[in-house]
């Protein structure tokens, strides 16, 4: 049984705020890329889904004269630290299990490596799958954070990814009862 559900957290006001800034519908279509891919990785798909969601919570907007200054962002970026706290606090304050908001709020903080210095991370695999899924996402120049969606139709794509998750949990339990 999930604590929250993705709609509990798109309803939640800072998660409107924030999100809706960073992109909506990259933050519904990485969460779909991160549903399916948590089933490769062995993942469970609802802190998969729900890490792959808000990743991007933390974004600030970075302008030069009235534009987005993608390289101004590049050189300044630090969205996944910010992101990770701000995830952690909704998540706990909604009822989500401390553990899990702590995995998710981990998922958040190293799905981009923009902000380290050079090297590389030995990710776990549900940190993987939420940086391949936001790959997965990604356009030129950041465009991908500027696509629209209607709030009905981003309520309709956030409802079918928890019936997923939900059905993916039950099967899941029919699994284990029948084992």
């Amino acid at each position: 049984m999930r604590n929250i559900s993705l709609l509990d957290l798109y309803n939640h006001p800072h998660v409107q705020k924030y999100v809706k800034r960073s992109g909506m519908v990259h933050a519904i279509s990485t969460a779909y890329h991160a549903y399916r891919m948590s089933q490769k990785y062995g993942v469970d798909p609802d802190l998969a889904t729900k890490a792959a969601f808000l990743h991007d919570i933390g974004h600030y907007t970075w302008y030069k004269n009235g534009h987005w200054d993608y390289d101004m962002y590049k050189e300044n970026d630090i969205h996944a630290i910010k992101g990770a706290e701000r995830a952690h606090r909704i998540l706990v304050s909604l009822g989500e299990d401390r553990k899990n908001a702590k995995e998710i709020a981990l998922a958040i903080l190293l799905h981009t490596d923009s902000y380290l210095p050079a090297g590389s991370l030995n990710l776990n695999p549900l940190q993987k799958v939420v940086a391949l899924a936001d790959e997965a996402d990604e356009e030129p120049g950041g465009s991908h954070h500027y696509r629209t969606i209607s709030d009905m139709k981003a309520i309709t794509m956030i409802k079918k990814l928890d019936e997923m998750v939900d059905e993916y949990h039950e099967e899941e339990k029919v699994k284990h009862s029948v084992s």
